[in-house]
């Protein structure tokens, strides 16, 4: 009889760990789709330190990645137990700030243009110059770029739970575990490698020799070497792009009117003859950019508002 109920739990286990694989392979299908902008923001968010301090700051900010993920976790399972309906507003406001996150970098670009790259750069140097206590300004950057990542870890999630919803506790916790790990890992191991990559193009294009294959990897080298600065403002920009996909996703997935005129206007260019299917596509995308932009310079204009009143009653 003890081996028979033993042989049962060990088939209730196995099932149990087969709906976690299941649910997994589906929660990344699902959330596969947010990697590229979680990859865009966090290698933008990581930019700007010495090569010497590049995989220090990576490293710190998927440490972070991790807690924010081991908060997250249990928090998710116990809203979705006791206050389900706390969800959708906790991730507005994480669509707001990100919204407002990105317009305020473009708010600053437009309103403090450089003449050229080089002058850019200068300044930059200039400025990590008199930047007396760099410790404190990486933390900075590190404390940003990490609270960033809560709100894009906190979609992750919650799109996760929604999949594993209908499934039993062991499941969910396993699920949402997993996901954590598996985007955290793949996210800032990919970030690593775009920071690293001039010094990998800087080792190839040092590498000796005159056969044709050394002659190839110095080519390679010094190719990644010029490729890289460019990778690295191509993925600023994608960066706060994917500031304004993301945010105006989450705010138009929340708020029903805007989810409504997504679905009728996606319908409509479907019908367009030859190009319906690829406009179907980029239609919703271009829109949730327009939500992000006008949701961001709503709460940039609500928060100049209330620093200028809050200035005032202080003077007083």
């Amino acid at each position: 009889m003890a081996g028979a109920s033993l042989l049962m739990l060990l088939d209730d286990i196995a099932t149990l760990l087969d709906d976690v694989a299941v649910m997994s392979k589906v929660a990344a299908k699902k959330t596969a789709g947010m990697l590229s902008d979680d990859l865009a923001l966090n290698a933008q968010q990581v930019t700007g330190f010495s090569a010497d301090r590049e995989l220090p700051v990576v490293w710190a900010v998927a440490k972070g990645s991790l807690r924010n993920k081991a908060i997250l976790v249990p928090a998710a399972l116990l809203i979705s137990a006791e206050v389900p309906w706390l969800i959708l507003p906790l991730l507005m406001l994480g669509g707001l700030f990100l919204s407002f996150e990105g317009f305020e970098k473009v708010w600053h670009k437009l309103t403090h243009p450089t003449e050229n790259s080089a002058d850019e750069a200068a300044k930059a140097e200039k400025a990590l110059e008199q930047v007396k206590d760099l410790q404190a300004w990486e933390a900075r950057k590190v404390t940003g770029a990490i609270r960033t990542d809560f709100v894009l870890s906190a979609e992750i999630i919650v799109l996760t739970l929604g999949i594993v919803a209908d499934q039993v506790f062991f499941t969910q916790l396993a699920t949402l575990v997993i996901i954590a790990v598996v985007m955290t890992a793949g996210v800032y191991g990919v970030v690593a490698a775009i920071v690293k990559l001039d010094d990998v193009g800087l080792y190839l294009s040092r590498r000796k020799g005159h056969s044709v294959l050394m002659s190839l990897l110095r080519r390679l080298g010094l190719t990644l070497v010029s490729a890289a600065p460019k990778l690295m403002k191509f993925l600023t920009v994608i960066g706060t792009i994917a500031m304004f996909l993301v945010g105006g996703g989450i705010l138009a997935h929340g708020i029903a009117p805007l989810a409504a005129l997504e679905h009728h206007l996606t319908d409509a260019v479907a019908a367009v003859a030859t190009y319906g299917g690829l406009l179907s596509h980029l239609l919703p995308l271009l829109l949730q950019i327009i939500y992000g932009l006008i949701a961001g310079a709503l709460v940039l204009i609500v928060m100049t508002v209330l620093g200028g009143l809050r200035a005032k009653f202080s003077a007083k």
